[in-house]
């Protein structure tokens, strides 16, 4: 009788636990899947710093050499001979003598010319007109109507039931005042916008970065024709370009036609624009030259045409000098 009743007590004692975990609620599993803090406030990648601007290592003065001319000191130096003449208070570039000093930097309280390049123009007038002009309409303001079997008085644009007494009112004006008008539905309620951030303020650009900017040159290519002869320092001071009589030259880059003429030796005919403070092109054994000395060029206009003065063949030699120094074009140019 003792065993029966312990196993009924152990019965009880099991069912009442079985309940008891049932009743309990079962809680589904949390996840967290807010982004880790470090990746909400990663800060971006520092800019790449700005190449740093070329060194003008030109001395002040240069003293004349027998055989020199101021076209070719001038080129030697990245400059307008006709600049280099006004520093020096020179009225004809041809009369300089050996051993005179030549000022090869601007006089204090002076700067080398900007070269500006024009844009180009279309002739003719231009007429603009605004978009979506309409022209002003006058009309007659409206007369009241019984046709559609109400009326509108003028110019509140009342509506009144047609009926002959109101339009006897609204003909003498004494219609009698209209009913309050319905208001409008309220409408819904704005919702709250975030104040848009404040925009960082640019950091101040540096004046290396500046000059730098400054100094850039988009080349292109001054001819068409095939590299017969690349850059060599002691040498060749720039490619040659095989050509054809009368073929196009144009300008690698815009800029400023600092001299056009064959007084250089060797040359032949000979081009040069200035690009920048910088950079020089020069373009050389022409047949014609097609621009003048002062003269804005843009890139790829026609300024000669391929020749052989001064040169054993037709061919364009052409020549980027950076502060006066030779340079290999074909490091500034697309491949040719």
């Amino acid at each position: 009788m003792k065993r029966i009743s312990a196993l009924l007590c152990l019965a009880a004692l099991a069912a009442a636990t079985i309940a008891g975990c049932a009743s309990r609620p079962v809680q589904a599993p949390v996840v967290d899947r807010t982004p880790p803090a470090a990746a909400q406030s990663a800060a971006p990648a520092p800019a790449p710093a700005p190449a740093p601007a070329p060194v003008d290592t030109r001395p002040e003065f240069y003293t004349i050499r027998r055989g020199d001319t101021m076209y070719g000191i001038a080129l030697d130096h990245g400059l307008d001979y006709k600049e280099l003449a006004a520093w020096n208070n020179l009225d004809d570039p041809h009369r300089i003598r050996p051993g005179q000093q030549l000022r090869i930097r601007p006089p204090a309280g002076a700067q080398e010319a900007p070269v500006t390049v024009n844009p180009i123009t279309t002739a003719g007038r231009v007429e603009t007109h605004p978009l979506g002009a309409q022209a002003t309409l006058t009309t007659e303001p409206a007369r009241p109507s019984a046709a559609q079997g109400a009326i509108k008085s003028e110019p509140l644009a009342r509506k009144l039931p047609y009926t002959p007494e109101n339009l006897a009112l609204l003909q003498r004006g004494d219609a009698a005042q209209s009913p309050a008008p319905v208001a409008a539905p309220p409408a819904a309620p704005a919702q709250a916008v975030a104040p848009a951030a404040a925009p960082r303020p640019e950091p101040a650009a540096k004046p290396d970065a500046v000059a730098d900017e400054e100094d850039k040159v988009d080349w292109g290519r001054p001819a068409q024709g095939k590299v017969i002869a690349g850059f060599t320092e002691a040498t060749n001071k720039g490619l040659d370009i095989a050509g054809k009589p009368g073929d196009p030259v144009i300008a690698a880059a815009p800029g400023r036609v600092v001299y056009s003429g064959s007084g250089l030796r060797g040359y032949g005919k000979l081009v040069i624009i200035k690009h920048n403070k910088t950079y020089l092109s020069a373009y050389a054994h022409n047949k014609e030259i097609l621009v003048k000395e002062g003269q804005s060029v843009v890139k790829g206009q026609k300024i000669a045409e391929i020749g052989n003065t001064d040169s054993d063949k037709p061919m364009l030699h052409f020549e980027i000098r950076k502060l006066g120094k030779p340079v290999d074009p074909a490091k500034y140019l697309p491949p040719m």
